[in-house]
């Protein structure tokens, strides 16, 4: 039986009636892995002895009647930047590369709980910091659709591992893109939570006020799936909501959007968008209105801000945030040094890579005395203003529609030395981060090159029902899905 192209649900729904085992399928995916990661390059480690202790637990529970959850069978993939228990948890850094994580993610710890199967570690731009996977410590993940592209990042490993049907699911985070960027790039669907709607206990920093958990999937459905089963409160993280979680799965309609407003973006539509791109932004606006939308432009003024002000705020977080990472409590510490200040020197040059440098460096300057209030301060005004500009506009409309990226996945080592060029593929993602509020890239086309192009939603917060009703409703009228299945690792088979 072909386990590996079947979606989460289908997987699923084999496994609770008795078609196939848990040991089964787990024994397929790691076929697959073995086949498709050489060159994908896509996982950091495997986490067997994990999954095949769940997968014998899952099929003693099932040959005893017991009743199983919508995601039992189902295995998954875990950037390395979540901590599951017992196994590494290296950030892509080399800092970390020792580390064993001692305890679990509220994440995963309700994945597992459902049912879920742990396959991997998922491969990341180092401490969540990049847009294409290549600052990672250990390899460079490669794009399932053109094995010369990035996959996008810093979530990299775990959309090209649902790309190339290593996993039907895995996680990622998102802190300005993280989820939705390389989502767009590797033709899968990422979905960014309302920013506290799932726990960050067990998710390992970058940037505190950012960071968010979020799915990947090769559907609305799985993606919806997923986030129903990690969301909820959790009395271990403060920034957690303590609010009702909606069922996703059961609303799930394509008549939904009819009578919704969506409003387009036009700041996100102008200079900078890639043509192809832009002309299938302007397709599936058509789609929406045949779905019965009413799809109208709005500005949000402040938004041409969004990028400046994340990157004081976030490499702000960075620095205070990594500054645990000294050699003293745990991960690397470098020989050679006698006294405490150049052990702690050593160990973070030779510990952290040239972008986690950068990051440390800026956030550093704009935290300092006399440049705080010119810099921190003001960028956390102006992230307030383009919150506000959010809100305003939610009064007119139900959902915003931008593209994902201005362009499709670059070429491996064309950005890496230009920062501030690998920065700007975040530029629509960004702004939905700032304001924590849930968004979504589904596939919606493909260039010229026959290269994923994605369509970003957003949603008022705590709205992650509309947003996957509207991207499931899309889903089904855009006819890529059976499209999407067929040509998945079309870069690697």
């Amino acid at each position: 039986m072909t386990i590996i192209n079947k979606s989460a649900k289908e997987i699923n729904k084999l496994f609770i009636n008795k078609e196939i085992s848990a040991k089964e399928i787990i024994d397929s995916f790691y076929k697959q892995i073995e086949l498709i990661e050489p060159k994908i390059q896509a996982l950091t480690s495997l986490t067997k002895e994990l999954a095949y202790r769940q997968a014998e637990e899952l099929d003693k529970r099932i040959s005893k009647g017991e009743k199983l959850g919508p995601i039992a069978g189902v295995p998954i993939v875990i950037k390395d930047v979540i901590c599951v228990k017992g196994f590494s948890a290296t950030c892509g850094s080399k800092i970390l590369e020792n580390f064993i994580a001692p305890y679990e993610a509220t994440a995963t710890g309700k994945l597992w709980d459902a049912g879920a199967i742990c396959l991997a570690k998922s491969n990341m731009d180092e401490f969540a910091m990049g847009s294409s996977t290549e600052n990672s410590a250990f390899k460079k993940t490669k794009n399932p659709w053109n094995l010369n592209t990035v996959p996008g990042g810093s979530s990299g490993g775990s959309a090209a591992s649902v790309a190339s049907m290593e996993t039907p699911i895995s996680l990622g985070t998102d802190t300005g893109g993280s989820v939705r960027q390389p989502a767009s790039f590797c033709g899968v669907v990422g979905l960014k939570p309302t920013y506290g709607r799932v726990s960050r206990f067990g998710l390992i920093a970058f940037a505190s006020s950012l960071d968010q958990i979020g799915p990947f999937a090769r559907n609305v459905y799985d993606a919806a799936l997923t986030l129903q089963v990690i969301s909820g409160y959790d009395p271990k993280d403060t920034t957690s909501l303590n609010v009702e979680v909606p069922d996703y799965i059961s609303r799930l309609n394509v008549n939904t959007v009819k009578g919704k407003k969506i409003g387009l973006i036009k700041e996100l539509m102008g200079e900078g968008i890639d043509a192809e791109v832009k002309k299938a932004i302007e397709v599936s606006v058509r789609l929406f209105k045949d779905l019965g939308a009413e799809v109208v432009e709005v500005s949000l003024p402040n938004i041409k801000y969004s990028l400046p002000v994340y990157y004081i705020i976030a490499t702000a977080e960075a620095s205070s945030n990594l500054a645990r990472y000294d050699g003293v409590k745990y991960g690397l510490r470098a020989d050679g040094a006698k006294e405490v200040l150049p052990m702690y020197t050593k160990t973070r040059q030779s510990g952290f890579g040239p972008e986690v440098k950068r990051r440390i460096m800026l956030g550093t300057y704009a935290l300092s005395s006399g440049y705080y209030d010119a810099y921190y301060k003001k960028a956390q005004q102006v992230r307030k203003l383009v919150t506000q500009d959010f809100l305003n506009t939610f009064e007119k409309v139900d959902l915003l529609l931008t593209p994902t990226c201005p362009t499709t996945a670059f070429e491996l080592g064309a950005k890496v030395d230009d920062p501030l060029s690998m920065y700007l593929s975040d530029i629509a993602t960004i702004p939905a981060s700032l304001a924590g509020l849930p968004s979504v890239s589904v596939p919606c086309g493909f260039d010229s090159k026959n290269m994923p192009i994605g369509l970003q939603l957003t949603a008022p917060s705590l709205s992650e029902e509309l947003l996957l009703d509207a991207a499931y409703a899309f889903e089904s009228v855009c006819n890529l899905s059976e499209k999407l299945k067929d040509k998945h690792a079309v870069g690697v088979v």
